[in-house]
């Protein structure tokens, strides 16, 4: 069966999440592609995790995940033969990916404007952490710099205390944010290429796909002259979590209906008819004596029972997953979502599938992630090098 980006060739210079994501994405689709790492390999393959917590480079979870559906090659982009590679093969190719910091793109081969002399219909997506221009653009960063620098971090921390730290969240999301950003201007690219007949440079700023993602914040400062920050205690309850004997589950039962049937499932405690609950507002104000009795009841309930329980009387409460319960998660097993694939050392791994399912060109896992340098003479040999 035909998938959706079959003929696409795609050559990927990229390391960890940004470059790496964003071809894969394209992969999953179908599209042919070559990943090009250093002979050290993509730093991906020493950060894991591993199985057994014992390093290995062909067992990197993250690095499998993030190269499923790729052919791998070695190329020394710091040598004069190199650049002749990586110019012989963009010359046969539609799109190449890279996350190389600004500084150190022409020095790797990465300069648009000779890469294009060779092929007029390429397109080169160039991911850095603050762009190509502006007074920034020389600076690195890593994920807490730009997770921090786009304005999330100073969202994120204890709710009401914000004169403590702010908070990153796990792993490398600001990498995720601008591999979802490439992967979407590049298709723009190549599809105004249908019209223009030739390719373009597309720039992606990994500070600017963080700060776009901050929903209204923008707005409290031209709107009202406010600074959004941590939001202190909630004026209306209960939109909280609750520890159940089994793990967490999110409380939300701010409407008043939604209130009386939660009030129903907790079997109408006599606590819940007194004046200090008596509507939202003042469950809000009195939120720390409902907690307690929230607390004291959750805390014997199981969260898939108290979910259901709720979801029947259209309450919206929501379990709080573990990546336990997704992997044993009966509702993603029905649908397929995770998947498990052969790797030739790493043996069966388990990984997450496509978020999204394609009618008549579907997502297919056609190869594990490449050991190192696996595909290097198959690719050279179709450019005709040696």
């Amino acid at each position: 069966m035909a998938s959706a980006l079959d003929g696409l060739r795609v050559l990927e210079v990229g390391e960890l999440v940004s470059a790496p994501y964003a071809t894969k994405l394209l992969a999953d689709l179908g599209a042919d592609v070559v990943k090009i790492e250093p002979p050290a390999g993509d730093r991906a393959r020493r950060r894991g995790p591993f199985p057994g917590g014992m390093p290995h480079p062909e067992k990197s979870g993250l690095f499998l995940y993030l190269n499923t559906n790729k052919r791998g090659i070695v190329l020394d982009l710091t040598t004069p033969a190199g650049h002749a590679a990586l110019e012989r093969l963009a010359e046969r190719a539609d799109l190449l990916v890279h996350n190389v910091h600004p500084r150190d793109m022409a020095a790797s081969g990465l300069d648009y404007e000779r890469l294009s002399a060779r092929n007029p219909r390429l397109v080169v997506t160039s991911i850095a952490p603050f762009g190509l221009s502006g007074p920034h653009a020389g600076w690195r960063g890593t994920d807490v710099v730009t997770w921090s620098a786009g304005g999330v971090a100073a969202l994120n921390g204890v709710p009401g205390e914000p004169d403590l730290p702010p908070l990153k969240t796990f792993g490398d999301q600001s990498g995720f944010q601008a591999a979802l950003t490439a992967a979407v201007g590049s298709l723009g690219a190549l599809l105004a290429r249908i019209k223009r007949g030739r390719g373009e440079h597309v720039e992606v700023s990994t500070q600017e796909c963080v700060a776009t993602i901050l929903e209204l914040t923008f707005e409290y400062w031209p709107y009202t002259q406010l600074v959004a920050s941590r939001l202190g205690q909630k004026p209306i309850q209960p939109l909280c979590f609750m520890e159940c004997r089994d793990g967490w589950i999110f409380l939300c039962a701010i409407e008043e209906h939604q209130w009386e049937r939660f009030v129903e499932i907790m079997g109408n405690p006599e606590w819940a008819g007194l004046e200090l609950f008596t509507n939202r507002l003042a469950r809000g104000a009195n939120f720390d004596a409902l907690q307690a009795f929230l607390q004291e009841w959750c805390r014997d309930q199981s969260v898939q029972e108290l979910y259901e329980a709720a979801q029947r009387r259209r309450i919206p409460f929501a379990p709080v997953s573990t990546m336990g319960d997704l992997v044993a998660s009966p509702h993603l097993r029905a649908r397929g979502f995770f998947v498990t694939v052969d790797h030739p050392v790493a043996g069966t791994v388990t990984m997450p599938g496509a978020p999204y399912k394609l009618a008549a060109t579907p997502w297919l896992l056609r190869r594990p992630a490449p050991c190192l340098g696996q595909h290097t003479a198959e690719v050279l040999a179709e450019a005709g090098l040696p």
